[in-house]
């Protein structure tokens, strides 16, 4: 009788924090040879609050356009679930590592996981030896990078002054626009349940502002981390989900939110659409946050900076200017 194999399970997780470049990261350790990585970024299983019936309709229609490229990501012809790409059920969390086969690493990153309260127990009740990988950005830099892919996807038309105070306003709960989005650089809290839970040495730390200046010295760092080869090269050539803002936020506003982006944009020949995205975005660093709109985060954030600070015996004063 052949004997069942044990399905394989992460051994690692990168957990955040979002706008920090764990999609870069994700992409990255792919190429590794003793890397395996679930072909689905952001499952957040392991974060009870994230699921389908606690979205808002605008993040609920984008995880239903992202749940049907799952059967090409997932190739294993079975069905999919309307919301399948945020994952609820261990056995749908299973297929995701289907195809592992020898490698020695096994991942996900899910960047929800450094922020929820209830994912670092999720993890280490069921994997108690995982490695935790985090990556930190300065929060107020991070916020204004978050509202930026917001405003490209078409989720708001708000400016970053409007957004932020109808955030810290508070309101409903349900995960949108709004929240959590200043909540996630709370950071102090965050990062002290995966200290209390996992020990130090499975923990790895990296801080945005420095890894990403040398992104080969970061990689083969992490590789050590989770004991492949270090020596190993991947391509980083290409960034992934670099800042963008549209030129005319309420007529992207209301091309994305009545559907008519992806139908106008099929239109356009594939040679013109880089042009197209060219008129369309301004590009990376001419899009800086306000110095009086980041004072006003340094001033939310500056408790809890000082706290991270103390936590991880870190000079994180550049935050605070």
């Amino acid at each position: 009788m052949k004997e069942v194999s044990q399905p394989r399970i992460p051994n690692f997780f990168i957990v955040g924090t979002g706008k920090a470049g764990t999609t870069s990261l994700h992409r990255y350790l792919q190429q590794h040879p003793q890397i395996y990585m679930s072909p689905v970024k952001e499952p957040s299983y392991f974060a009870s609050e994230i699921r389908g019936d606690r979205l808002g309709k605008a993040f609920q229609r984008n995880i239903r356009r992202q749940s049907l490229e799952l059967p090409k990501h997932l190739k294993d012809g079975l069905p999919v679930k309307p919301l399948g790409w945020l994952v609820s059920d261990w056995d749908d969390y299973l297929r995701l590592f289907q195809q592992a086969d020898r490698e020695k690493a096994i991942g996900e990153a899910s960047a929800a996981y450094l922020w929820s309260e209830t994912a670092a127990a999720n993890i280490h009740a069921r994997m108690p030896d995982a490695r935790i990988v985090m990556i930190l950005r300065d929060p107020a830099e991070r916020a204004f990078s978050q509202y930026l892919h917001q405003l490209a996807v078409g989720l708001t038309k708000s400016t970053f002054r409007q957004h932020i105070e109808e955030c810290a306003r508070g309101g409903p709960r349900e995960m949108g626009i709004y929240f959590p989005f200043l909540e996630i650089g709370l950071y102090h809290r965050q990062v002290q349940r995966y200290l209390e839970l996992f020990p130090r040495e499975r923990i790895r730390i990296y801080w945005f502002e420095e890894a990403w200046r040398d992104p080969a010295r970061l990689l083969a760092d992490l590789f050590e981390f989770l004991e492949v080869d270090p020596g190993f090269r991947p391509d980083n050539s290409r960034k992934h989900l670099e800042r963008r803002a549209p030129r005319w936020a309420a007529l992207n506003y209301f091309l994305k939110e009545w559907r008519l982006w992806y139908p106008l944009r099929a239109l356009v020949p594939k040679g013109l659409r880089s042009g197209v995205r060219q008129v369309a975005f301004r590009q990376g660093r001419s899009l800086k946050l306000d110095p009086e709109d980041r004072q006003y985060l340094v001033d939310y954030y500056s408790e809890d900076v000082r706290n991270l600070a103390k936590l991880l015996d870190r000079d994180l004063s550049a935050w605070l200017r």
